[in-house]
């Protein structure tokens, strides 16, 4: 067998295997799993997206966010899965399908939209990705290069081929890429049409997400740092009512839309009321160069032009080109042992230097070097019957000792909080009011607790950026 001839074969018989009509299209679709394999494959991924990422707990929320993704949902190619919508509770701006109907949306996204009908319009473009099985389809594409990956290794006799073929197909099946975040966005808008939305809608989310990347560069350049896209969406070089392509697979569901157009801005922004924004008391809330935790009664300090990622099972804090990080986890203290001890557990009985034990603010510490490459910084702090752990290195050719007093300053500026910083430690939280006659969105925007830019971030958080304005009468979120 020659080689075009062994990769037909393969070919063949994959798609003999794996072959599917797509529910979309209606065409043959190169898939390797049956729908009930998509449906195990979904329910196996969301157990283990909902061990990672916190669901919001705001279960009117939730249930008016089930309520209308189930609207928009039966309106699909594939009405007959049991479509499950999740409120996470996290900043982020974004949303995420998994295979099989398990749809995710972050509340950070969904404090920048401003009515029912673009929240279904997100949901409809999840639900897209899912009806057209872009999940399964990339899964597929991903086996089929790694087969033929396999082949070309054996009929070549070059190990390496393999691993060209991997690259090619990571490359290919890597992201949905613009073509399937189209078509996810064309079938979106038909779904919103067939379900009392305008699929407008779907192009005012598209400028939501595309506003965010305008701030975010307006940003960058007046700081004078590197610009960086959102990534979600970010896709469109132009004004999105100027894209042509988006407008070509948006357009067509206008035909589909009946007399009645659902937008119901102010029921949905109701649904708002109270919800942080950024940070939440239940992760911790960052103020400048602090961290603070109610519920955990603990702060720690960032260094200067370092950032801050705060994940459900760490704390990770690094500086600005992401080769240095010192990573926060906690776990239970355990009685038996000393905290000495408690250290070289956690590590694995790995060979440790330069230990040192001491106190952190009235706690029991120990911290030490794990050598190696790279060597790691540790230390340990036994606080109200819990441990945390701290876990620094230096990636690359960088050295430990070029960051260490970083990580040393990050490991002893943890400390329970004061009766002061207990405020500090509370989210801030969007407040809606109803715009009167004599106010202006400057001067509304002087009492919002944020940062920095208050009232061009106003306007980003009200679909107002880069200058819209509002009049009396508009209900208008604020953050209090």
């Amino acid at each position: 067998m020659n080689l075009r001839s062994g990769v037909a074969a393969v070919l063949a018989l994959t798609c003999l295997a794996g072959c599917a009509v797509n529910p979309v299209t209606g065409s043959s679709d190169f898939v390797m799993m049956s729908e009930q394999d998509e449906l195990s494959l979904g329910s196996q991924a969301y157990q283990q997206v909902l061990k990672q990422y916190p669901i919001y707990k705001d279960e009117k929320l939730r249930a008016y966010v089930q309520q209308v993704g189930e609207k928009v949902a039966r309106n699909s190619h594939r009405s007959n899965l049991q479509y499950q919508f999740t409120v996470v509770d996290s900043a982020d701006i974004n949303a995420f399908a998994l295979p099989g109907g398990y749809i995710f949306i972050n509340r950070g996204l969904l404090a920048y939209l401003n009515s029912e009908a673009e929240l279904a319009a997100v949901l409809g473009h999840e639900v897209g990705h899912v009806t057209a099985r872009h999940g399964v389809r990339q899964q597929s594409q991903s086996q089929a290069w790694n087969i033929l990956g396999q082949l070309v290794a054996i009929g070549t006799g070059v190990g390496a081929a393999g691993d060209l073929t991997n690259v090619v197909g990571s490359a290919v099946v890597t992201g949905y890429g613009r073509d399937m975040e189209l078509e996810a966005d064309g079938l979106g808008a038909q779904y919103l049409a067939r379900s009392g939305y305008d699929p407008q809608a779907m192009i005012q989310v598209v400028e939501v997400l595309k506003s965010q990347d305008d701030f975010a560069r307006d940003k960058a350049i007046k700081s004078g740092q590197p610009v960086k896209d959102s990534g979600y969406h970010g896709l469109f070089d132009t004004h999105p009512d100027h894209d042509t392509r988006l407008q070509q697979v948006v357009g067509p569901a206008r035909a589909l839309q009946g007399a009645e157009q659902v937008v119901n801005k102010k029921i949905f922004l109701q649904h708002l009321e109270g919800m942080p924004i950024g940070d939440s008391a239940d992760q911790g809330v960052r103020r400048g160069q602090h961290f603070y935790h109610a519920d955990l009664d603990f702060t720690v300090s960032i260094p200067s032009g370092w950032e801050l990622l705060n994940r459900p099972d760490a704390l990770v804090i690094h500086s600005a080109d992401k080769q240095a990080f010192i990573a926060l986890t906690m776990g239970e203290f355990d009685e038996r042992l000393t905290a000495e001890e408690m250290l070289r557990k956690k590590v694995g009985d790995q060979r440790l230097a330069m230990q040192e034990s001491f106190k952190q603010a009235g706690f029991s510490a120990v911290t030490a070097v794990v050598p190696g490459d790279p060597a790691r910084r540790v230390a340990l702090i036994v606080k109200d019957r819990q441990v945390y752990m701290f876990v620094a290195a230096v990636k690359g050719r960088g050295s430990l000792e070029s960051e260490d007093s970083q990580f040393m300053a990050v490991i002893h500026s943890f400390r329970a909080l004061t009766k002061a910083e207990v405020k500090l430690a509370q989210p801030a939280v969007i407040h809606l009011v109803n715009v009167k006659a004599n106010q202006s969105l400057e001067s509304l925007a002087k009492t919002a607790d944020l940062p920095d830019d208050k009232v061009a971030r106003i306007r980003l958080l009200n679909g107002l950026y880069p200058s819209g304005e509002v009049k009396a009468g508009d209900m208008l979120k604020l953050v209090r």
